[in-house]
């Protein structure tokens, strides 16, 4: 099992070929998914006592498998926030795995580590965290969130005693991880309104938290504002909200998952001020960083609090000042996960093939390409814009006689491009009014696509108005 035969290397040889022949498409084949019936009959039992052998497992998944996957890569998969690496990354990711890196110490791999901390260095610095802050790369923006909110639990029950219920506040448009997280740390969420922009406010959370704490005998530990809401690409007023979390001394997380990293574009960074007084921060580079999933990660302003809440004081993890159990800092100390890849490798080969600059300039291509496309809609008169575009996302729908037909209509739409397999945007709802979602994520992404999926929609919404 552990020794490179001939056999062994046929199947590289096949492995690596399917590689390079998938990266080399331009575009990839967008595929869709399979019903259950239709993949049993053709995979049929695939775990065996006796092993397919590498060559038919691999045949198996290009021939059957794969097709039955859509490609998040191509250029006209527009749904939630797509992932599209680029090709660097992708055979970078080959290099990680074929390397034998366990991800949690210091001790074992602390080359990477180095890496792994040069990146979170770099984001630190570029959203304005001191030189103490801490941070680690974890699954993604909602492990990032959760992690950063126990973090600030943790820091003000030192604090306060006698508190039988903790709350965190966060905007009624904020990501549902979350409210996934207070249900995993059982505390309440208090949703907060947003402004006529979609943006939460201080004065907003000034207001919820008075109403709650005039309700209950539960206490705020943390205010939670979002740069770039996942329906809509909204980033709320983090400097009001900032401000006020400091005020009433409350901890200040910002939900980037996605949009923060549009800071590095000179031209869209001014939204983002504010960020910089956040006691903690979660975004993703596997969204519009452009790497293979997954590659998210969480900063905290005072590293030492951070570590406070994951180290584990387990004897066999008991550092030394000498020999294999000596360095400085372990990645799992700053987690919940022991079992650790190393999600940051490609993140940094990422960042030193290319620059920052440039993927900078990527984001705001995509933001110019979201643009277009609400020019293009606000030029036809059978289209209609739902929703602002905030940055890189746009929300809109074909005109009909009424909200009730126009949500059957543009359901269907939706549903007929992504089968057509012309385009594969999402849908979302707004005022219960059903929208048309595009979210441009991918660096491929052309205006040619958007002029193929506005005619596309007004062909199919031609064909089904009516009906």
């Amino acid at each position: 099992m552990h020794k490179f035969t001939p056999e062994t290397q046929l199947v590289a040889d096949e492995i690596f070929k399917y590689a390079l022949e998938r990266l080399k498409m331009d575009p990839p084949i967008l595929d869709s998914p399979r019903s259950f019936e239709d993949l049993a009959a053709q995979a049929g039992s695939t775990i065996t006592a006796d092993g397919l052998g590498g060559s038919e497992a691999l045949r198996l998944f290009e021939e059957v498998l794969a097709p039955a996957c859509i490609s998040v890569d191509h250029p006209r998969y527009l749904s939630f926030i797509p992932n599209a690496p680029t090709e660097y990354a992708s055979l970078f990711d080959l290099v990680v795995g074929a390397s034998g890196l366990y991800g949690g110490s210091w001790l074992e791999a602390s080359g990477a580590v180095f890496a792994e901390n040069q990146a979170l260095r770099w984001i630190a610095d570029l959203v304005g965290l001191p030189s103490g802050a801490g941070g680690v790369f974890v699954q993604g923006g909602t492990l990032g969130n959760l992690s950063a909110l126990v973090a600030a639990r943790d820091h003000v029950r030192r604090q306060y005693e006698g508190v039988t219920r903790w709350a965190v506040a966060c905007s009624e448009e904020s990501h549902s991880s979350i409210t996934s997280a207070t249900k995993v740390m059982d505390v309440d969420v208090i949703k907060c309104h947003v402004d006529e922009d979609g943006r939460l406010t201080g004065a907003s959370v000034d207001a919820a938290i008075d109403e709650y704490q005039e309700q209950t005998n539960g206490r705020v530990f943390a205010v939670v504002a979002t740069a770039g809401t996942t329906n809509l690409g909204i980033v709320d007023d983090l400097r009001s909200v900032g401000e006020t979390a400091k005020r009433r001394g409350l901890w200040f997380h910002v939900d980037g998952a996605y949009g923060a990293l549009a800071m590095l574009s000179p031209e869209l960074a001014p939204r983002f001020h504010g960020i910089e007084q956040a006691d903690s921060i979660a975004f993703d580079f596997h969204k519009w960083g452009q790497v293979p999933y997954d590659a998210g990660f969480v900063l905290i302003r005072d590293g030492k609090l951070h570590r406070d809440s994951f180290a584990s004081a387990t004897a066999y993890l008991k550092r030394e000042s000498r020999g294999l159990a000596a360095g400085s800092p372990w990645p799992c100390d700053f987690g919940p996960d022991l079992s650790r890849g190393f999600r940051a490798l490609k993140t940094w080969f990422t960042l030193k093939v290319y620059g920052t600059e440039r993927i900078g300039t990527m984001i705001a291509n995509t933001c110019e390409l979201a643009q277009y496309l609400k020019r293009q809609i606000e030029a036809s008169p059978e289209l209609e814009l739902l929703a602002p575009v905030a940055l890189n996302i746009v929300c809109f729908r074909y005109r009909c006689s009424d909200d009730n037909a126009a949500n059957r209509l543009n359901a269907e739409i939706v549903v007929a491009l992504q089968e057509s397999g012309i385009a594969a945007p999402s849908s979302t709802t707004i005022a219960g009014r059903l929208a048309i979602r595009a979210a441009i994520v991918n660096h491929r992404t052309a205006a040619r696509d958007i002029d193929a999926l506005v005619s596309a929609t007004l062909a199919l919404g031609k064909s089904n108005a009516g009906r």
